[in-house]
């Protein structure tokens, strides 16, 4: 079978892939940025990270699935827990689930339903440490999106701790996981463990806040809102009323607040990154650009926080260049990193306002 034959379309030609050629078609289809951003890794710790983003992916396409009823999603889920943790009956869970996923879900997605035994298979390849990370991780964004898919989101979250839980459910073990992962991966770094762990779970809240602030009215014409009540309600401004035709200074004055709130998240993301060896190029990339492409949305939308669609403020190519240019320049200096994010992020903290980051999951009742 000749390369150009192999495509997404046609899963069944991903078999003549390597294993990592395989995962690597995979994330091009279902995401650009950790496209981008994973292979920055070192060698050792591309696979797994591929295969732990691939795998997180299935619980978000159960999740999204919009012909699944809350009932089915949460046995789905389930079901898929043990598949990761054992590395059987992939192939049965697959043909259960694939018949049932809708136009709505992207073809990417639906491939990656099918080819979902070879995912598992690679799982199963790693050491036993990097599967627990990963199976944990899974446990804990599959039982814990449910929850949240149950509610009227119409309205938004109650309360800003609603939200902390929600992103450490769909970000924050992820972020615990990558910390596992590099952890496993070099001895150097896990001298400085039990920060990380920390750290992380603020890492991964804020760049999850991000993209809920990005898609605040793609989410609102689906009918759902990740916004918190208690912070509108200070400001005046009822949620219930959120649609894309609203322009009232009451909202924008909430929004602002959130998005200082996202910053000082970010912040924990730097400290994170920093505690990463200098000379561990790969790993601070991985960080880095994921960090400064938050950095950049946050601005864009501090910048116009009277938009009404996600393009309006999606950072260009250009952007995108200067960030991975930029980190690759100074991305081994802790002090000149420092300087950069005080410099890119001082216009999104919001003065008057006093909010203490939680960057721990000790607080959160799971």
């Amino acid at each position: 079978m000749s390369e150009t034959q192999i495509s997404l379309d046609n899963p069944k030609s991903l078999s003549q892939l390597s294993d990592n050629d395989f995962q690597s078609l995979l994330l091009e289809g279902v995401s650009r940025t950790f496209a981008l951003t994973i292979p920055q890794l070192p060698t050792k710790l591309y696979s797994v990270v591929a295969n732990a983003y691939l795998l997180c992916r299935i619980v978000d396409t159960i999740e999204d699935e919009v012909s699944l009823s809350v009932l089915q999603k949460k046995q789905f889920c389930t079901d898929f827990i043990d598949v990761v943790k054992t590395g059987v009956n992939a192939e049965p869970f697959a043909i259960d689930i694939a018949p049932l996923l809708s136009e709505q879900t992207i073809p990417a997605e639906h491939t990656l339903i099918h080819v979902l035994p070879r995912v598992i298979q690679i799982t199963h390849s790693f050491d036993p440490d990097q599967i627990q990370a990963l199976a944990q991780c899974v446990e804990t964004m599959a039982e814990g999106m449910p929850i949240f898919q149950a509610k009227d989101l119409k309205g938004g979250l109650e309360t800003l701790a609603d939200l902390d839980k929600y992103c450490y459910y769909v970000a924050g073990c992820v972020g615990e996981m990558l910390a596992k992962l590099f952890c496993h991966y070099s001895t150097e770094i896990a001298l400085h463990k039990d920060e990380l762990l920390t750290l992380s779970v603020s890492f991964g809240q804020g760049l999850q806040m991000t993209n809920i602030l990005k898609d605040i009215w793609d989410d609102a014409h689906r009918g759902v809102c990740w916004l918190p009540q208690d912070i509108f309600n200070e400001t005046g401004f009822d949620l219930n009323k959120l649609s894309i035709e609203t322009n009232n200074e009451q909202f924008r004055v909430g929004l602002a607040h959130l998005i200082g709130i996202a910053q000082e998240h970010l912040h924990n993301a730097l400290l994170y990154t920093q505690k990463i060896p200098a000379h561990e190029t790969g790993i601070r990339n991985f960080c880095l650009w994921a960090l400064g492409m938050a950095i950049l949305t946050l601005r864009k939308i501090k910048q116009n926080l009277d938009f009404t669609h996600a393009n309006q403020v999606k950072i260009t190519r250009n952007s995108v260049k200067a960030t991975i240019l930029s980190t690759r320049l100074i991305g081994s200096n802790n002090t000149l990193l420092s300087l950069l994010f005080n410099l890119s992020s001082r216009e999104l903290k919001t003065p008057n306002w006093s909010y203490s980051v939680n960057s721990s999951k000790a607080n959160f009742d799971l």
